[in-house]
């Protein structure tokens, strides 16, 4: 096992050496306009996945996968030739769906700001359905809740009903804490 520092240079220097060598020695012509996203290399550093995205259509996509496919072994002598490792790495080529994923997500994201926009404008003009205060207040509200609050002072502690076992469990800890 290598360090994954080692390993993260090597993948480096493998997207490098792949988006050259697609460039300026693979001549396919079902190669479309692929671009090298990233590459991955285990710490073994046996072996490498190389991401990768194509502009065009789903069919323009399948062809370029196929041409990769194809042009592996090239590809990974080229690889050989330009690493100081003692075993070339095996590639494989994934399409890298991140930015397919972003562009999904950004478009998300403006329907949701459109969306914003649209119920900022519908608040702008709008009107409270029962003015400022939601609450009701009536002045008869108000005025049996002071009668109430009246009745609650007016009772004293000798019109509150205790029972007789709780006066004596009241005296009985009196008792005890005067023991």
């Amino acid at each position: 096992m290598v360090d994954a520092q080692r390993a993260t240079r090597m993948a480096d220097r493998i997207k490098v050496i792949v988006a050259q060598a697609l460039e300026r020695r693979i001549k396919d012509p079902r190669l479309g306009f692929v671009t090298v996203t990233d590459a991955r290399v285990t710490n073994d550093l046996q072996h490498a996945t190389v991401y990768y995205t194509v502009y065009g259509t789903a069919e323009e996509k399948a062809d370029s996968a196929r041409a990769l496919e194809s042009a592996k072994g090239i590809l990974r002598s080229e690889v050989g030739k330009n690493i100081t490792a003692r075993l070339t790495p095996t590639l494989e080529f994934v399409a890298d769906e991140i930015p397919e994923a972003a562009s999904h997500l950004e478009d998300v994201l403006r329907r949701a700001k459109e969306k914003d926009a649209q119920v900022a404008a519908a608040a702008a003009g709008a009107q409270y359905a029962s003015g400022e205060n939601p609450y009701r207040t009536s002045e008869a509200e108000e005025d049996s809740a002071a009668d109430s609050e009246a009745d609650d002072d007016a009772l004293g502690a000798s019109d509150v009903d205790v029972p007789e076992s709780a006066d004596a469990d009241a005296q009985g800890t009196a008792g005890e804490s005067e023991r």
